[in-house]
């Protein structure tokens, strides 16, 4: 198991008596982003309007090469960011034909669910869900409905109510080569490791820094393929930067991934963002290595809940199914009760409805376990 904790002193000094097992939600931040933060702020002092020139030239490449380096893209120029992932989902909606399919899971996050609930609500989308309770049968019942025709196929790479798992060649078979595809990474990115080398010429990929990466919020990013939904209605003035070579007509796009850019933003979640991708890479750690680090942790955790009153036969996503996130998911009917027992004994957890989860990560280690276990019995 890795041992990180002295690199996140400043979140877990905060309140020593605190145990942060929410690691699937907002995550503890490593100590090089406290540097970060106070460097965005200088870099604002110190350069004013000329800290753009900074923003979208050296820290822009950099993060957009890291991020690249982690999923395996061929080209960091496929991706933007972004304050958040809805962003990017409203500029994907708006770059489809008017009155949509949308093919999707009943487990996608709340933003995506919401806003795609709404459009349907007015008649502006027509919308088919595969239930996601299925598991590994979910990319097999997707590619049975996709067959019917859709302009958009939206699913999670890791389902938020469950933990399981569903690898991206899979998604990208199932959806077949009619529709938009985009997969929602956010609980696989810097969580599980993921290449999209097979299908970056395919898939949209969208995740960001509040989870796994440690970053905090505003660091979204999108993977854009080259060729699929060239000119986005909901537009920001900075998608006219980029590629401009070759005569547009009308409103003019960048031919990269900086088509689907809104405008003005807050730069600090990029410098946060580099930041801890950069420590990573200084502590040699990788994605499998945090990977492996939270599973052992969760069989560490499983193999001491006799007597906790949490039965591991409620789980969602058994230990035994290595198709899994680095969170655990209880199905419990007093799930709430749970939620607020634990938070009574300065344990935070997640609760969503009747799924109680517990995440694991690299600011753990398993005397971290051994305290939640004896705050459980």
């Amino acid at each position: 198991m890795l041992d990180l904790r002295a690199d996140f002193s400043h979140f877990l000094g905060a309140e020593p008596d605190r145990l942060h097992f929410a690691a699937h939600s907002h995550h503890p931040w490593p100590d090089a982003t406290r540097a970060a933060q106070a460097e965005a702020w200088d870099a604002a002092a110190r350069l004013q309007d000329g800290k753009w020139e900074l923003v979208l030239g050296p820290l822009w490449d950099e993060a957009r090469r890291r991020v690249a380096g982690v999923l395996g893209l061929p080209d960091p120029a496929t991706l933007c960011f972004a304050p958040n992932t809805h962003e990017f989902a409203l500029r994907i909606l708006s770059a489809l034909p008017e009155r949509p399919r949308i093919l999707t899971t009943t487990g996608e996050f709340h933003s995506f669910t919401r806003q795609v609930a709404r459009l349907e609500e007015e008649g502006l989308a027509r919308v088919v869900r595969v239930p996601a309770e299925l598991g590994a049968e979910v990319p097999a019942r997707l590619a049975e409905a996709a067959r019917a025709g859709f302009d958009l196929v939206w699913v999670s790479q890791v389902f938020f109510n469950s933990g399981f798992a569903v690898g991206v060649d899979d998604l990208a078979a199932a959806a077949g080569d009619g529709a938009a595809l985009v997969i929602d990474g956010y609980h696989g990115f810097m969580a599980v490791p993921t290449s999209l080398a097979t299908v970056a010429d395919r898939a949209f990929y969208l995740a960001g820094g509040y989870k796994y990466a440690m970053a905090g919020e505003g660091a979204c990013f999108l993977h854009a393929p080259p060729g699929w939904l060239p000119r986005p209605r909901n537009t920001g003035w900075f998608a006219a930067f980029g590629d401009l070579s070759g005569p547009q007509s009308g409103v003019p796009f960048a031919r990269d991934g900086m088509r689907f850019m809104g405008a003005t933003f807050d730069p600090s979640g990029l410098f946060r963002l580099v930041a801890a991708l950069r420590w990573l890479e200084g502590r040699g750690v990788s994605v499998p290595d945090i990977h492996a680090h939270a599973h052992a942790l969760q069989a560490h955790f499983v193999a001491g809940l006799a007597g906790t009153g949490l039965d591991p036969a409620r789980l969602v996503v058994p230990l035994a199914e290595p198709r899994r996130g680095n969170f655990l998911c209880f199905d419990l009917p007093d799930a709430e009760a749970w939620s607020a027992k634990l938070e009574a004994q300065r344990v935070v957890t997640d609760r969503r409805g009747s799924r109680l989860r517990f995440g694991f990560g690299p600011y753990q280690t398993a005397a971290e376990v051994g305290a939640l276990l004896r705050r459980l019995r």
